[in-house]
């Protein structure tokens, strides 16, 4: 895939995909490579997404929530907070499926969340209206 590297700055970089699990990054990365035909960026740790999302724009990432470390949702507010993705939406991928983690993650600034194990039509629709609202000049903020 040679979709996976990690791109050098440019405008935007498509999707980056943060999950701590090697074989859902590569699961994520395949299914929206095949099916939108998108650039993907991948993340193993909060700290490598943290780094990447303060040095690129995105046209979307999705962020899981149980990771070591900082965590998913330390990663979803500190993006919402400071970072040049702050208008770049942000697609949980978590097994959590109750609605008080979903409300909560919506709250801090995620725009939509997608409950593992993960249903590729879901994903693609989820992710292509993610991308194609972003898109529109007053999504993105111009």
């Amino acid at each position: 895939m040679s979709g996976l590297e990690s791109p050098g700055k440019s405008a935007r970089h498509g999707v980056l995909i943060v999950d701590d699990e090697e074989s859902m990054r590569l699961f994520l990365a395949r299914i929206l490579t095949t099916v939108l035909k998108v650039e993907v960026t991948l993340a193993g740790t909060c700290e490598q997404a943290l780094r990447l999302a303060g040095n690129h724009v995105y046209d979307a990432i999705l962020l899981d929530l149980l990771m070591p470390g900082v965590g998913g949702y330390e990663v979803l507010t500190e993006i919402r907070r400071a970072s040049p993705n702050v208008a770049t939406p942000v697609v949980i991928v978590s097994v959590l499926a109750d609605q008080a983690t979903q409300d909560r993650c919506l709250k801090a600034g995620a725009s939509a969340y997608v409950v593992k194990p993960v249903e590729r039509n879901t994903l693609v629709a989820t992710v292509k209206a993610q991308i194609a609202g972003r898109s529109r000049p007053e999504a993105a903020g111009k």
